[in-house]
């Protein structure tokens, strides 16, 4: 029964982290801006740490399965 919380957590941190480092990528890959209002290379610094922290806690989870 503890698995399932973990294999659902851990799957929407690896979707969220993945979807938002591939629309980092294609925003920056588009020379459009991340996030409106901040400097180009803050706003993609911020989410591509975010994206990877998401993918990072995903392997966590899934190793706690």
């Amino acid at each position: 029964m503890e698995n399932g919380p973990a294999v659902f957590a851990g799957s929407v941190f690896a979707l969220f982290g993945a979807g938002l480092l591939v629309w980092t990528a294609a925003r920056l890959r588009h020379r459009e801006p991340v996030a409106d209002g901040m400097s180009p290379a803050a706003s993609a610094m911020v989410a591509s740490f975010a994206g990877t922290t998401a993918l990072l806690l995903a392997v966590w989870c899934f190793t706690r399965v």
